[in-house]
């Protein structure tokens, strides 16, 4: 504890105390209680943080719950003494501050004096601390460092372990092996979570995992579950621009895994049956677990999802495909989840014994319900490739069809589109006649998908050679997307910076130095008189989005005011480029 902090704390102890027993009376959602460091010129007054756990707040009663909760806690202390200065901080709001990459707060709640504590605070002090030694010693290969587990869901107790992932780069690795880069880093940064724990005092376990990046993109590509968990649930506490855009890309559901991982574990659930054949103990029933997990898991893949945690997957199939698709039955859940009931109760009571009838029970109901995710998974598989089929020729039509816009064709249907491909793109060169061969492939196999005749060769071809039609459309309307967008923009060199300025029907996007590493982007109105208006600031993305929707004409013509109002915002001296 700092000096400070220290005295601050003996002074107030008394009313500190009591202000806190009221407000634990008030409130019964509160994880933490802790005394931030005295401000230099307000080194009289006491401020406290209140950390609330708001997990089962729904997400818009957040803010009331936050207002409420300040309300009471405030109350409390203007009646006890104007010093003290409570504040509320939500769990959410703690992590929302590290996804943003700002860690202030962190450092702060590290330093304070926590009076009351679930255990949370004193997991985030540890973890700081530790963190900063590991950054200090290597910051040039640490990627991330992320807090996981029970603690970020706001279920930690005293006893909590605290889990972390640390993710190392070894992609420039050059006098050892990644192995051995693996290995020296993972036996120094748990050997430093030793030392951390000496340092804050805190009895709590740091169970720190080390990975190297290129076994953690292993991992995503094949589905594993933990990497997905640890992904989905991770606060990073420290991130060089890579945890946070994967959390965020698997959120979109950009995330997906492999057809190979899908198939990996599905197959393994046959293997690892017979293994449960030759035992009847403990490890039985590990393998009975993975072998009934892996295809669930395989079957919710199949379906869109992201593999859950074994938790999770009886409810989530349950949901899915006993009530929402209709396409098993409930008796098939419930054998899944007396099998994982029956494996946690053997890790957590490694000493409670199975009979071998026990065993017979699960075993027969565990190939039964494997029998049954088997059928399942098949009539996923029948809906996925149509369904397919069907997005591959809704894709390769909307791509055309912006293509046929360009080209002044509009409204075109679906029984027009060869022929209009034909006419307009492929009979005056501007896609190839590859191109067109594979629409018609596409075309025919939604034709058959219709009639009930789609054959899985004929699907997996529109799959294989949909891309050479979507890329030679997309080539073509971007090309001449850029050329269009080429007419509507006047270029200027003013000094040693090159700007842009682009005429966007009633409006015009400034770009005052395009060689900037942040461009700033301005927009303002294009009078009748052709002069540029008042500029205010705008964005990248409000300038992308505005290009997109434009309509550019075949001629840009640009008044003589437009060339007074670049004079004056960019001098005397500033020579103008327009492209025609």
């Amino acid at each position: 504890m700092q000096p400070d902090m220290e005295k601050t704390l003996k002074e107030a102890k008394g009313l500190v105390d009591k202000f806190q027993k009221q407000v634990l009376k008030a409130q019964d959602k509160i994880l933490a209680i802790t005394l931030l460091p005295p401000k230099e010129d307000r080194k009289e007054d006491i401020n406290i943080v209140v950390l609330m756990d708001d997990r089962e707040i729904k997400f818009q009663e957040k803010l009331k719950f936050r207002d409420e909760a300040f309300k009471v806690v405030n109350d409390i202390a203007v009646k006890m003494d104007k010093k003290l200065l409570p504040d509320v901080l939500l769990l959410e709001e703690l992590w929302q501050n590290c996804y943003d990459g700002k860690y202030d707060l962190l450092q702060l709640l590290s330093q304070s004096a926590t009076t009351y504590d679930t255990g949370m605070l004193a997991a985030v002090r540890l973890t700081e601390v530790h963190k900063s030694m590991v950054i200090k010693k290597f910051e040039k290969y640490v990627v991330s460092y992320v807090l996981a587990g029970s603690l970020v869901q706001g279920r930690a107790t005293p006893e909590s372990d605290i889990d972390v992932f640390c993710v190392v780069d070894d992609t420039d690795v050059k006098k050892m092996t990644r192995f051995e880069l693996r290995e020296k880093l993972r036996s120094i940064i748990i050997g430093m979570g030793t030392e951390a724990g000496m340092i804050t005092g805190t009895k709590n376990k740091l169970n720190v995992q080390v990975y190297i990046l290129t076994d953690f993109w292993d991992g995503i590509k094949e589905a594993n579950p933990v990497y997905f968990t640890f992904l989905r649930d991770g606060v990073p506490f420290y991130d060089r621009g890579m945890f946070m855009p994967w959390k965020l890309l698997l959120k979109m559901g950009r995330i997906r895994p492999s057809p190979e991982s899908i198939d990996m574990h599905m197959s393994s659930g046959d293997q690892m049956l017979k293994r449960v054949q030759f035992k009847i103990n403990e490890i039985g029933i590990e393998d009975m677990f993975w072998a009934t997990l892996n295809p669930s898991q395989a079957a919710l893949m199949m379906y869109g999802l992201p593999p859950p945690t074994p938790k999770e997957t009886p409810e989530l199939m349950r949901d899915i495909f006993v009530k929402k698709e209709k396409l098993l039955e409930e008796e098939y859940v419930k054998i899944l989840e007396e099998i994982i009931k029956t494996r946690k109760m053997l890790e957590h009571d490694p000493t409670k014994n199975i009979t071998g009838k026990e065993v017979d029970k699960l075993l027969s109901g565990a190939e039964k319900y494997l029998k049954r995710v088997k059928r399942l998974f098949e009539q996923l598989q029948k809906e996925k490739e149509k369904d397919l089929v069907l997005q591959i020729h809704e894709e390769a039509a909307q791509a055309l069809r912006d293509a046929l816009i360009l080209e002044g064709v509009e409204k075109v249907k679906d029984d027009e589109l060869v022929a209009k491909c034909n006419t307009h793109l492929v009979s005056v060169g501007r896609i190839s006649q590859r191109a067109l061969t594979v629409l018609k492939t596409i075309v025919k196999a939604k034709e058959d998908y219709e009639k009930k005749k789609l054959t899985k060769a004929e699907a997996d071809k529109v799959k294989k050679e949909k891309g050479v039609f979507i890329r030679a459309v997309l080539d073509y309307v971007q090309g001449k997307r850029g050329r269009e967008i080429e007419k509507a923009r006047i270029r200027v060199k003013h000094g040693e910076k090159l700007a842009e300025i682009t005429l966007l029907e009633d409006k015009a996007y400034i770009v005052d130095d395009v060689d900037a590493e942040n461009k700033e982007v301005f927009v303002a109105p294009i009078k009748k008189d052709g002069s540029i208006g008042t500029a205010k600031p705008s964005s990248l993305e409000d300038f992308e989005g505005a290009l997109v929707k434009a309509k550019i004409p075949e001629k840009v013509f640009i008044k003589q005011t437009i060339f007074s109002d670049i004079k004056k915002r960019y001098g005397e001296g500033s020579e103008v480029l327009i492209t025609f």
